[in-house]
């Protein structure tokens, strides 16, 4: 055995040891968990009065691949960070008095890809995967399907209603979540002219990128990743001058930025800005439209994040917040902790869980921000992954850690973190590979799973949707995915549902009485004894 073997397997060894340390000893008295119990059964009896305000502003939180398995471990995850055994620790999403269940398949899928479910959660009704901001009619890069099919988001019904809008993201601005609030486009990959066909070119589809500037042109911020899409062909990158794989994709010889700036209205203060140290140092109380595009690409992982160049999730939803609350009727903010999914995609669940606990971080943030009386607030994913953690552990078991005991078959150690699928199969002489010799603690390292793919795939299984604020009751249940930005607008009075918002700034949850009705009430309610 080598040095490095050696000090690997005693690693393992100290862990699985460790991993024993007794739970908190107030956990031995039944006293704790019934006070505990009644603590939360009063809370529960207080949400029979409920919040019918009308929602002034709405912050929507999408955690892309954020299934219930990756809401326990990271739940577990932010309490080890803690100090804490990690088990009974609240995230902020779990702090939500409401909790419903979403099914996510597409139209034409049982297992769901970003675009069609995007379509769905922001644009209100279901649609094919692949495609962003158009309905089940329209073929997937099939450009002349395109017209006639298109569906608006909710960003755009509350734009239209005068509110302040924003999007924040972790991915490329022109992705699959963000792009389905402002594009229209039936290839999810056209983020900019250089990636479509010329077939679509020539028949008039625009690229993502380009929608995102000229749909809806006013659009008060937009944070994230995706430069380079941006900017004509071969110019070179600001922050990465000698890469070639950062330069501008653009073959229509646009400058997507500097478009974006002057159609903004000249007595408006518009800013652009690339890196950090420039979004921090705004006073945002004097700008009204803001871009910020911090990488070529996707941003970059939370565990690998410069300090200096990149702003973390939760930095950019602070400066969002503060522009948009400047608006007196309010406003309406995606926020997309996107590269969870990148994360278990490429079969590393430290990096998808470091992500998760950065967005949980800005979920906090953002309600300390706001306040439940008048903003409605919804956590939610779009799809899961074949993430998996099991394992008999013990309590307070590093997440990132070993299960107690070996295989009975191969007799080799197994991480409590595997996936159905990806890139983390890996055969040692024809047998799974002995990972006591391996850093199964690194952020990079790939989790074992049991089928060899190059990326790991997304699951098929109902996603938790999380809500308090206004109207966030009706929530509730196992419910279609595109039913959310209807219980949105409708709590928000902006969209398809109005009539009922007419009688002032609060509402009954059954409507107002007429005076029929009120008489009525009265005369066969009244008590006869």
């Amino acid at each position: 055995m080598t040095m490095r073997a050696l000090l690997l397997f005693l690693v393992l060894v100290v862990e699985v040891s460790l991993s024993s340390v007794p739970f908190p000893e107030k956990e031995m008295d039944p006293k704790y968990w019934r006070d505990q119990a009644q603590e939360t059964l009063q809370n529960a009896l207080k949400l029979q009065k409920l919040n019918t305000n009308i929602a002034k502003n709405i912050i929507l939180f999408l955690g892309d691949g954020m299934g219930v398995a990756t809401v326990t471990a990271c739940r577990i995850l932010k309490g080890q960070l803690d100090g804490k055994p990690g088990e009974e620790t609240q995230l902020e999403m779990d702090k939500f008095p409401y909790v419903a269940l979403s099914k996510t398949y597409n139209t034409n899928a049982q297992v769901s890809d970003s675009a069609g479910t995007a379509t769905a959660y922001l644009c209100g009704v279901k649609a094919n995967e692949g495609t962003v901001g158009v309905s089940a009619a329209a073929v997937r890069a099939q450009c002349n399907t395109t017209k006639g099919n298109e569906v608006d988001s909710i960003l755009k019904w509350a734009k239209e209603a005068g509110k302040s809008v924003g999007v924040v993201t972790t991915t490329r601005v022109n992705h699959a979540t963000p792009s389905a609030s402002y594009a229209h486009c039936v290839d999810r990959d056209w983020f900019s002219d250089n990636e479509m066909s010329t077939e679509a070119i020539e028949q008039g589809c625009k690229d993502i990128a380009w929608q995102m500037v000229n749909n809806i042109p006013n659009i008060e911020v937009i944070l994230g990743g995706g430069r380079k899409y941006m900017y004509p062909k071969n110019t070179p990158d600001v922050e990465y001058p000698e890469d070639g794989k950062m330069n501008g994709t653009r073959l229509d010889g646009l400058n997507l930025t500097q478009i974006w700036l002057r159609k903004k209205p000249a007595n408006k203060v518009t800013r652009y800005v690339w890196n950090r140290n420039q979004l921090l140092g705004l006073k945002t109380q004097e700008v009204d439209y803001l871009l910020g595009l911090f990488e070529p690409g996707d941003m970059v992982y939370e565990l690998d994040r410069n300090n200096v160049t990149d702003p973390s999730l939760s930095e950019m939803v602070q400066v969002a917040i503060k522009i948009l609350t400047k608006n007196p009727k309010g406003f309406f903010l995606l926020v997309e902790g996107g590269r969870i999914d990148h994360g278990h995609h490429e079969g590393k669940a430290k990096q998808a869980l470091h992500e998760a606990v950065e967005m949980d971080r800005s979920v906090g943030l953002a309600g300390g921000m706001t306040t439940e009386k008048d903003t409605l607030m919804v956590v939610t994913a779009d799809h899961s992954h074949v993430f998996t953690l099991g394992g008999y552990t013990h309590r307070g078991n590093p997440i990132f850690g070993l299960a107690p005991t070996v295989s009975d078959i191969d007799k080799k150690p197994f991480t409590s973190i595997l996936y159905g699928n990806g890139p983390g199969f890996k055969l040692s002489n024809g047998a799974r590979e002995n990972i006591s010799t391996v850093d199964y603690g690194h952020q990079n390292y790939l989790a074992q799973s049991a089928v060899p793919l190059r990326m790991e795939t997304h699951g098929g299984e109902d996603v938790a949707v999380f809500a308090k604020g206004p109207l966030a009751h009706l929530l509730h249940g196992v419910h279609e995915q595109n039913y959310i930005p209807h219980v949105m607008a409708y709590a928000a009075c902006i969209g398809q549902n109005k009539d009922h918002c007419k009688s002032g700034a609060t509402r009954s949850s059954v409507g107002p009485l007429t005076l029929a009705s009120a008489i009525f009430s009265v005369f066969f309610l009244w008590p006869l004894d």
